[in-house]
């Protein structure tokens, strides 16, 4: 099936799931009418996996105890879990969850002890974590300018971002900078657009987009394995974390509505290669942790949200080379 083509049985599969699929399959890939969408969206709040992350919320305003964590099934990760899913931030239960973290949830317990006393919003020093907690808070129309007047002096004059800057590298790293991206994207589309953000957005995109979105720069080499995490950046994820991977910064540039070039061709060629014979994507990998909700998607088998992703990648890339 060619990029957007018509495949009823690939979009009943993907339309038998949760809200939170459904959504965005209805607003990405059918063109359904925008009521229709948005009411659909409208039961993540009180149906499915996003209504289930919300009843986990503690009456401090902290999921598992805590603003972040290494398990990933904190504050910080369930509010972007919420984010991927596309919990409406206007909805009552939206409003009332992020409410509690913006008054009670503060850093103690879970960062560097100078940043303890910080609320949630103000966000912690380690550019990887700000931002996912940026992009988290701009999405739930948080207060995060803090936190992105912070990251736009940390870009680095490569175009990226990296969490060992400066002491440990004078280099960006493709997981900080995708989730720096994602911020300073969410940031925008909550109103906080500047000729600074754009900026930095533009010099972050190049710093993708001029190494193929996974190839070094210097030799043109593939990048087989993330030096930090370990992970491969050629297999891909649901949820991702911190981690990069190729299609993570693929649905950036779709989502950011940047035009594509011949720079994504390579990898575009490598999301179009992983479809299977019924033109479903696999579950690669599943980073280690505890998801707060599981998401009945086993590493090997279909993956509905690698699916959908893939597949709107591959639209924008065919609309915007047509």
């Amino acid at each position: 099936m060619p990029p957007g083509g018509s495949d009823l049985g690939l979009i009943d599969w993907l339309l038998d799931s949760d809200p939170s699929i459904r959504w965005q399959v209805m607003r990405d890939l059918t063109g359904a009418p925008a009521d229709e969408v948005a009411a659909e969206r409208a039961r993540i709040a009180t149906e499915g996996w996003g209504a289930r992350l919300l009843s986990l919320q503690d009456g401090d305003g902290r999921w598992a105890g805590a603003a972040w964590n290494r398990g990933w099934n904190s504050t910080m990760h369930v509010l972007s879990l919420l984010r991927e899913f596309g919990l409406d931030p206007a909805s009552p239960e939206a409003r009332r969850a992020l409410g509690r973290v913006r008054d009670r949830v503060t850093w103690r317990g879970c960062g560097p002890a100078e940043c303890a006393g910080n609320a949630f919003f103000a966000g912690e020093l380690e550019p990887c974590i700000n931002g996912q907690v940026a992009a988290a808070g701009a999405y739930f129309r948080q207060d995060v300018h803090g936190i992105v007047e912070r990251l736009l002096g940390e870009q680095l004059p490569d175009g990226g971002w990296n969490c060992d800057a400066p002491e440990r590298s004078s280099r960006s790293s493709f997981n900080t900078t995708i989730c720096v991206l994602e911020a300073l994207l969410e940031h925008d589309r909550a109103g906080g657009a500047t000729p600074e953000v754009a900026a930095a957005q533009l010099r972050g995109e190049a710093y993708l987009l001029d190494r193929g979105l996974f190839r070094r720069r210097a030799t043109g080499e593939v990048i087989e394995r993330d030096r930090k995490g370990g992970g491969v950046w050629t297999r891909f994820a649901f949820p991702t974390w911190w981690h990069y991977d190729v299609l993570r910064g693929l649905d950036y540039l779709r989502a950011a509505r940047v035009r594509p070039d011949g720079r994504v061709a390579e990898a575009i060629g490598l999301v179009a290669g992983k479809r299977d014979a019924d033109g479903r994507w696999p579950l690669e990998v599943r980073h280690p942790g505890v998801m707060p909700v599981e998401l009945d998607e086993a590493v090997g088998r279909p993956s509905r949200w690698n699916t959908l992703r893939a597949l709107r990648v591959l639209r924008w890339y065919g609309a915007g080379r047509s």
